[in-house]
């Protein structure tokens, strides 16, 4: 039996001559490594829960919006490329609650560019729970909109390479686990 180390990822693997298999994990996965971006953990406030005791959709909502800033500063979607003109515009979102956030709970939002092609990129995004079980997720489809046309256009080549090397950064993060609702073409 070989002790194999991945940071994080340590298992051992028993092997013989036609199989390879897992004899024991002592982490099997830290889900928080597959979404990179780490957003701002909240609390969750008396004026943010429903007439239901829980956390309002729309302060959920709220919370996913903090994956823009990853996108205005890694994919440089910033006041400058604005001003020239460009932006985008969101063409579909999806949600999905598997577990609510009551009055007091912490909760811990991270993101992931999961797809891009020249004129569309797909994020996605998950709220933790303390215990870092998925409560909820999040999907959005943007089109890159010339804003003089106000048309979606393709993102100019250097845009797009540094867009999809982001992309293909999160892709070696490992499989998302559960279903992506939304899809875009590929490159």
């Amino acid at each position: 039996m070989y002790e194999i180390s991945l940071e994080k990822h340590n298992f051992d693997l028993q092997i013989s001559p036609h199989l390879y298999t897992i004899h024991s994990f002592k982490y099997l996965l830290d889900m928080k490594d597959l979404f990179p971006y780490i957003g701002k953990p909240i609390t969750v406030t008396k004026d943010m829960c429903d007439f239901n005791g829980h956390m309002n959709v729309n302060f959920i909502k709220e919370v996913f919006e903090q994956g823009w800033e990853f996108t205005i500063r890694d994919f440089g979607f910033n006041d400058e490329y604005f001003n020239s003109g460009f932006s985008s515009f969101t063409l579909e979102d999806n949600y999905r609650f598997k577990k609510e956030f009551l009055l007091g709970d912490q909760v811990f939002p991270a993101f992931r560019l999961f797809n891009v092609n020249k004129k569309l990129f797909h994020m996605i995004g998950v709220l933790f729970d303390k215990d870092d079980v998925i409560s909820a997720m999040y999907e959005t489809v943007e089109g890159h909109i010339d804003m003089k046309q106000r048309k979606i256009v393709e993102m100019d080549a250097k845009r797009l390479e540094r867009v999809s090397a982001i992309k293909n950064a999160h892709d070696l993060t490992g499989t998302v686990p559960y279903e992506i609702r939304l899809k875009i073409k590929d490159l």
